[in-house]
């Protein structure tokens, strides 16, 4: 099999924050949230952010936040409208799994909108989290707000143990 320029995500090693945001900003039916959007473009300086690259450009990014020893949390995933499709996101979590099983974790969680919510995009969304391995774990109706019900999903780890 050919490998291909994002086969591998790594850590950024440098400031990201314009990066984060213009692929944020090129995906406005999941991040209109303007406080929301600024503070994962924030984030990307002060957690782990894995990014995949095509032809040298950042094109995928994946924040990492730490609970306890032997869990994770996706904190954001956002792969540019014009990459999608393309393998970026599974790249992405897989190596997102393989690191934090390399700092003793067990599990991996994701928050997202939950399927109560008749949203096209978060349907995908959701899509996407099973087909990588997550498990719906919990529901919690106001996390966030009443119109944005949170679904909780979890993936383990094992695999890379």
């Amino acid at each position: 099999m050919q490998r291909t320029p994002h086969d591998e995500a790594h850590f950024a090693s440098m400031n990201i924050e314009a990066d984060c945001e213009r692929i944020l900003r090129s995906l406005p039916l999941w991040f209109g949230q303007e406080e929301s959007t600024l503070a994962y473009i924030r984030d990307s300086s002060r957690l782990p952010t894995l990014v995949t690259t095509e032809s040298g450009v950042i094109t995928g990014f994946l924040e990492l936040r730490q609970h306890f020893a032997e869990s994770f949390e996706i904190h954001c995933i956002a792969v540019h409208a014009n990459s999608r499709g393309k393998g970026h996101g599974r790249v992405l979590v897989e190596s997102a799994c393989r690191w934090a099983c390399g700092q003793g974790g067990r599990f991996l969680q994701v928050k997202t909108i939950a399927a109560s919510d008749p949203d096209p995009q978060y349907a995908q969304t959701r899509a996407f989290y099973a087909s990588v391995g997550f498990t719906p774990l919990e529901l919690f109706a106001d996390l966030w707000t009443e119109h944005f019900p949170c679904l909780q999903l979890i993936r383990h780890l094992g695999g890379y143990a």
